[in-house]
C-alpha cells in the first residue's frame, strides 16, 4: 500500500498553483474588483454568487455553500480522489508525487512514461473499436444488434461502444508496427498468443464496452457475443492497468452526470447500465464478471449514503447478492443504506425498464430490501427455530457475520434482530439499558447554567479561527497575542485555535488555502468548514485589531474565572502560598485593565 504524500509537497502544490487559474480554466470567470467571479459550477443559478480570491487561494459560493481551495475545487468540479486530485495538479507542474518513508518506492521515470503510453494505446484502441463500428464489412450486423437491443445512436456514442473486428488480426494489424508495440499489446492483454507462437485478437466479432477508471482512462473492454455460441461476455484479463476486481463499469460516467449521488444501483451487466442511461436512470454501475468485491462496496460507500443491489430473482441472482452482502458487512458503516432489489423470474434492468419506464424503476428502487431484511429472509431458510437447536444453528450462523459489521448502529440493529429469532430479546434489552446505564454514568455533570456560559465563550475563539483563516499572518504579526496560555482554561474550542495559531505561527507565508488543507484530516475539520460559511463582516484593515480584542476578551474571561474559583476555593478551605500568590496577581491584573 502506498505511503501517505507528504504535507510539505502539498503545501509547495498549493503555494505553486493559482486557485484562479485552476477555476478559470473550468469556469469562465470575471474579476470583480479584486476577486474573481462567476454562476457557481456546483448548483443551478443566474446571478452569479461563485467568488474565487487570489490572496487567500480560496474560492466560496455564497448560494450553496461551496468552498475551499485549488485541490477542493479539481476534486469536486472532476470529481476526483484527493490522492487522485494531487496526482493531476503535479502532472499540470511537472512534479512527481512523493510518498512518505516505509511506502513503496517512487515511481520511475521510466515506468511513468510506460505507464502514460499504456493508457494511451488503451484510447487509441477504443477509437479503432468505434470506428470499426461504422465502417467494417460487418458494421451492418453489429448496428442491428443494437439496434434490437433498443439503444439508440446517442446512447451508443455517449457509451463509446464500438465493434471489434472478426478477423484474427484487426487490432495486431492496426496497433502491432514494431516487436515492441506488439510485447506492449500482448502485455496490456489485446492481443494473445499460442503455444506455437502465433498472435491473434483478444476479442474478435463482440460488441465492445470500454472501462474507464475513476480517473476516465480506459483501463479495460467487455466484449459482448453477437451470435449464440461462446461465453456471452468476454472481459479484459488482469494486467498492470486492469484490476477487474477494483473498477465498476460506468461508475466514471455517473460521477461525470451527479454532482450529488443521492445513490447507486449495481447491475449485473454492461448492457443493463447502458440501457438505464438511455432512460436517464444514471445511477446505474455494474461489477466487471465477479461478485461484487469489498473494495467495489468501499467505493460506492465514499461516494452515496444508498447503495441498491439489483439482481434477477433467481436462485443465481440471490446467490450473487447474499455474496455482495458478505463482502459489504466488514465495510458497513453507519450513515450508509445497503438493499436489495430483486426482479421477476427471466427480467433485468434492461427489458424491466422498457416494459416499466424510469419512473416505475427508480420507485422499485425506493422499494429495495432493506439488508437487514434480506440478511434474516435468507438465513431463516436454512435454520428452523421453532426449536432450541434451531436457534442456536441460527445464532451460530448469524453471530460472526453480525461482529463483522464496522458500524456500531449497524452492528447492534442487526444483533436486536437476531435476539428477537432466538428468543434472547429481553436479556439483550437488559443488556442494552445497562451499558447505556454505565455511560451515563461516566459523563461529567454540566448544569444548563454552564453550558449557556459556554456558549457565550464561544464567540471570541471563533472569531479569532475566523480572522486567522483569513490572515494566517497575523498569527506572527501579533505577537502579544498567545493563546498557548489559555491552553488549560476548559474554554470550548481554545484546542483547535491552539492548532490553527502553531500552524499560522510556523508558517508564516501561508495562505487560506495552505491553512485549510494542512486541516483536511483534522478532527475538528467540519468546525472550519462552518467556520468558512460564515461571514464575520469584519474587512482586511480591520482584522488585526478584532483579533487582538477578541483575544483580549478571552483573557478577561480566564481571569474574572480562575479569580472566582480561587476565592470560592478560599471560604472553604485555606489557599496555598502559590495560589494567594496567583490570586494578588490576578486581582492587580483586573485593576489595570
Amino acid at each position: 500500500m502506498a505511503g501517505k504524500i507528504p504535507r510539505d509537497f502539498i503545501d509547495d502544490i498549493l503555494a505553486r498553483t493559482d486557485v484562479v487559474d485552476i477555476v478559470d480554466s473550468r469556469v469562465k470567470l470575471k474579476k470583480a474588483g479584486k476577486n474573481y467571479q462567476a454562476c457557481c459550477p456546483f448548483h443551478s443559478e443566474k446571478t452569479p454568487s461563485f467568488t474565487v480570491s487570489q490572496d487567500k487561494q480560496f474560492y466560496h459560493c455564497f448560494g450553496c455553500g461551496a468552498h475551499g481551495n485549488a485541490i477542493s475545487f479539481v476534486m469536486e468540479y472532476d470529481r476526483l480522489e484527493f490522492v487522485d486530485a494531487i496526482e493531476e495538479l503535479a502532472r499540470l507542474h511537472g512534479m512527481e508525487v512523493p510518498r512518505e518513508q516505509n511506502s513503496r518506492p517512487a515511481i520511475s521515470e521510466a515506468k511513468k512514461a510506460q505507464q502514460e503510453d499504456d493508457y494511451a494505446l488503451m484510447e487509441k484502441v477504443a477509437r479503432f473499436f468505434q470506428h470499426q463500428l461504422r465502417h467494417h464489412s460487418n458494421s451492418e450486423k453489429a448496428i442491428d444488434y443494437l439496434k434490437r437491443r433498443g439503444l439508440s445512436g446517442d446512447v451508443v456514442k455517449q457509451w463509446e461502444i464500438g465493434y471489434a473486428p472478426s478477423e484474427w488480426d484487426g487490432v495486431l494489424k492496426a496497433f502491432g508496427s514494431n516487436a515492441q508495440r506488439v510485447n506492449q499489446l500482448l502485455e496490456l492483454k489485446l492481443i494473445s498468443q499460442n503455444d506455437s507462437g502465433r498472435q491473434y485478437d483478444f476479442f474478435r466479432d463482440r460488441i465492445m464496452f470500454p472501462i474507464r477508471d475513476r480517473r476516465g482512462r480506459v483501463v479495460g473492454f467487455g466484449g459482448r457475443v453477437l451470435d449464440e455460441g461462446g461465453p456471452k461476455y468476454l472481459n479484459s484479463p488482469e494486467t498492470r492497468v486492469f484490476h477487474k476486481g477494483h473498477e465498476l463499469f460506468g461508475f466514471y460516467q455517473v460521477k461525470q452526470k451527479n454532482r450529488q449521488l443521492d445513490k447507486v444501483v449495481i447491475v449485473e451487466g454492461y448492457m443493463d447500465v447502458v440501457a438505464l442511461s438511455q432512460y436517464n436512470i444514471n445511477i446505474a454501475t455494474a461489477a466487471l464478471g465477479t461478485a461484487t468485491t469489498p473494495e467495489h462496496l468501499q467505493l460506492l460507500m465514499r461516494t452515496t449514503g444508498h447503495i441498491i443491489c439489483c439482481y434477477d430473482g433467481d436462485r443465481a441472482g440471490r446467490d450473487a447478492a447474499w455474496r455482495a452482502l458478505e463482502n459489504a458487512l466488514p465495510a458497513l458503516k453507519d450513515g450508509v443504506k445497503l438493499t436489495f432489489l430483486f426482479l421477476p423470474d427471466g427480467e433485468d434492468p434492461d427489458t424491466m425498464v422498457r416494459q416499466i419506464g424510469a419512473n416505475a424503476f427508480l420507485a422499485l428502487t425506493d422499494e429495495a430490501q432493506p439488508l437487514s431484511r434480506f440478511f434474516f429472509e435468507t438465513l431463516l431458510k436454512h435454520h428452523e427455530v421453532g426449536s432450541p437447536e434451531g436457534k442456536m444453528a441460527l445464532k451460530a450462523a448469524a453471530q460472526p457475520l453480525i461482529d463483522q459489521v464496522l458500524g456500531d448502529n449497524q452492528r447492534n440493529m442487526l444483533q436486536e434482530e437476531l435476539a428477537k429469532h432466538v428468543g434472547e430479546y429481553d436479556r439483550f434489552r437488559l443488556q442494552t439499558d445497562i451499558q447505556s446505564a454505565n455511560r451515563k454514568a461516566d459523563r461529567p455533570f454540566t448544569s444548563t447554567v454552564q453550558n449557556n456560559v459556554q456558549k457565550t465563550r464561544l464567540s471570541p475563539v471563533r472569531m479569532m479561527l475566523r480572522i486567522l483563516l483569513d490572515n494566517p499572518q497575523l498569527a506572527s504579526e501579533c505577537e502579544d497575542v498567545t493563546p498557548q496560555i489559555l491552553a488549560h482554561s476548559g474554554l470550548a474550542g481554545i484546542g483547535l485555535l491552539l492548532d490553527v495559531h502553531q500552524y499560522c505561527q510556523t508558517h508564516s507565508c501561508a495562505k487560506t488555502a495552505q491553512v485549510i488543507e494542512n486541516f483536511r484530516d483534522h478532527p475538528h475539520s467540519s468546525i472550519i468548514a462552518k467556520l468558512l460559511l460564515q461571514e464575520h463582516l469584519v474587512s482586511d484593515e480591520d482584522a488585526k485589531l478584532v483579533y487582538c480584542d477578541s483575544f483580549g476578551k478571552l483573557l478577561d474571561w480566564h481571569f474574572d474565572s480562575r479569580i472566582e474559583t480561587l476565592i470560592s476555593r478560599s471560604r472553604v478551605q485555606p489557599l496555598t502560598q502559590v495560589e494567594k500568590q496567583e490570586l494578588n496577581l490576578l486581582m492587580k491584573e483586573r485593576q489595570k485593565s
